[in-house]
């Protein structure tokens, strides 16, 4: 053990666009790192292999892995098919494996969702610092939420799938009929980055003087939040993503959300306005790789 102790851990941020690879010392600093355009398995994974062969034998032996994905995947250890996606609509990835890629290697590894690698990036350096339940979504290409419990993510015979429940719908107000090709309307079927752009023909930062608009995506996002209050009681709300870059948008979900639980749970958690409950990422963009670092580190 003490051989693996002197290893470094090698992680990867698994997303729709892009892999962004990493190799870092056990305290969590990254001393190589690639971004890796995101195509099929068979044109991602040997250059995912490369980095960390060239890495390894710059920087030293790599002692364990960990994946934060992109799903829907299988993250059962007990599973044999862990690590493999699942229904993804990601062309050429249904079926394709980790294992694939990282067996060569012989060292141990683990696999999780992107979102869970995101929510224990912030609990451990970000903003869910000191939250012993913590929820965080990303709202980008897709929607997904990770719910942590002492900085390990919850699970059923799954990963949660937040982003497929329904909020509420007014097709007057908004006709759209959803992007998602299972649910159309679910949550990620009317805010998703793609779901946007097909209503609107643009993204929704660039729809910021809209007030309408913001109001619209910020209340199916509340639903969310206020979903996640009562099903969890989580001590704070992470919300991640492109959509949420949006000027407005998080007080919008906040103000909604509010609104939504209408006084129904008291607690100080939920402070006056929720500005120190329902908060935007600590680590921007680098909380998924500081979790999958994390992921690595805990398999030794």
């Amino acid at each position: 053990m003490q051989g693996q102790q002197d290893g470094l851990i090698g992680a990867i941020e698994a997303g729709g666009t892009k892999f962004i690879c990493a190799l870092a010392r056990m305290d969590g600093t990254i001393v190589a790192r690639a971004r890796i355009d995101t195509r099929t398995p068979a044109e991602c994974f040997p250059d995912v292999a490369a980095f960390f062969t060239a890495a390894q034998e710059t920087h030293g032996r790599i002692a364990a892995f960990g994946v934060a994905s992109f799903g829907p995947i299988d993250i059962d250890p007990a599973s044999p098919a862990y690590g493999t996606f699942t229904t993804t609509p990601k062309p050429g990835w249904q079926g394709a494996r980790f294992h694939d890629v990282l067996d060569p290697f012989g060292v141990p590894f683990v696999v999780d969702t992107d979102v869970n690698g995101a929510a224990i990036g912030e609990w451990l350096a970000g903003a869910g610092q000191g939250a012993r339940t913590l929820a965080y979504t990303t709202i980008g290409t897709g929607v997904g939420t990770g719910v942590l419990r002492d900085g390990k993510s919850l699970m059923g015979f799954s990963h949660y799938e937040m982003g497929h429940i329904h909020p509420s719908h007014d097709r007057a107000a908004d006709p759209f009929e959803g992007w998602c090709p299972y649910h159309g309307d679910c949550l990620e079927g009317l805010v998703a980055g793609p779901a946007i752009i097909k209503r609107w023909g643009t993204s929704l930062d660039h729809l910021a003087d809209d007030p309408a608009k913001i109001d619209l995506i910020g209340g199916y996002i509340a639903d969310l939040a206020a979903d996640l209050v009562l099903m969890h009681m989580p001590d704070r709300l992470i919300f991640g993503g492109g959509v949420m870059k949006a000027p407005g948008l998080i007080e919008t979900v906040r103000r909604r959300t509010l609104a939504r639980l209408n006084g129904y749970v008291q607690n100080p958690r939920l402070d006056p306005g929720l500005e120190q409950y329902i908060v935007t990422p600590g680590l921007g963009d680098d909380a998924g790789i500081t979790g999958a670092i994390e992921l690595g580190r805990s398999k030794l």
